[in-house]
């Protein structure tokens, strides 16, 4: 039997959920990606396939604040994620979690976004 690896795995979970979820203008998809680094997380339109809004651990507005891969940084993503939705003026997002499990980094973002004022 092949062994198949975790990536491997994540991806087909991803393509699963792609099936059922799909972002408009009105109600975009919230992505979220995660690297052993970095988190990102973007609103994308898939009718244009374009991206809205878009913030990372990467972005210069968190570079002191947030570091690496972990719940307060992730956190933090959330917050400015849900902070420039609203001034874009999304309130309603559809979460895609990214074939990864509903749980720490994930979660905590997730959270923060919903405080931020984004309903999903």
């Amino acid at each position: 039997m092949a062994r198949v690896d975790r990536k491997t795995e994540r991806i087909k979970r991803h393509r699963r959920i792609r099936k059922r979820i799909s972002g408009t203008a009105d109600v975009p998809r919230l992505c979220v990606t995660k690297s052993l680094r970095h988190v990102y997380a973007q609103l994308i339109d898939d009718e244009t396939g374009q991206t809205l809004v878009a913030a990372s651990t990467v972005d210069t507005e968190l570079q002191g604040d947030a570091s690496g891969c972990n719940i307060p940084a992730a956190t933090k993503v959330g917050e400015l994620i849900a902070k420039r939705a609203v001034e874009r003026g999304v309130a309603r997002v559809v979460f895609d979690r990214g074939g990864y499990p509903y749980h720490g980094v994930v979660a905590a973002l997730a959270e923060a976004a919903r405080k931020g004022g984004l309903k999903f």
